[in-house]
């Protein structure tokens, strides 16, 4: 094709376009249901029917267009992700994890712990970081539940004079 013929053929395109662009964008914007989604739509079908117009501009073109139209947005439904939909209110904000402060957390609960009597270590060792009963904790020590609570309370007493209050938040929340 030579630059008289490709001339002839963009202005064709173009004089098509102007004289039937409102019609086809109102086909595509039916298609879409949205302004935006619709003008990208069409300006996709006929960036992809341009370089063929000499094959379809003599023909019903308007046809071919709008049957382009179907199809791409066709195309486009399928593909589209579907799991996320705007809403009114905004979800819960999570907080970020800070590693860190787990870390140090860890470590100072640790240290804590370590210092209580060996007893008191076992009884919150059994109970809070094994999750067993005051029973089953009693039954493995060889004591009484009564003394396994008086011990826990102790211990925790303890724990939370040396952690002190800036541990006593969650990992993460702010003071």
């Amino acid at each position: 094709m030579n630059q008289a013929e490709a001339a002839d053929t963009e202005w064709s395109f173009e004089a098509f376009v102007a004289a039937r662009g409102d019609r086809l964008y109102r086909a595509a914007w039916l298609l879409t249901g949205d302004a935006h989604t619709a003008e990208d739509l069409l300006q996709t079908v006929l960036a992809r029917v341009w370089p063929k117009w000499s094959r379809i501009g003599g023909d019903n073109p308007e046809a071919y267009i709008r049957r382009a139209l179907v199809n791409t947005h066709a195309s486009w439904w399928r593909r589209r992700w579907r799991g996320e939909a705007p809403t009114r209110e905004l979800p819960e904000v999570t907080t970020v994890r800070d590693v860190f402060a787990e870390v140090d957390l860890e470590q100072s609960l640790a240290d804590a712990v370590r210092r209580l009597p060996p007893r008191q270590r076992a009884i919150v060792v059994l109970r809070y970081f094994e999750d067993l009963s005051v029973e089953e904790t009693a039954q493995i020590l060889g004591c009484r539940p009564g003394t396994v609570k008086s011990q826990a309370a102790k211990a925790l007493r303890i724990l939370r004079r040396h952690l002190g209050p800036s541990h006593l938040l969650e990992v993460g929340e702010q003071p």
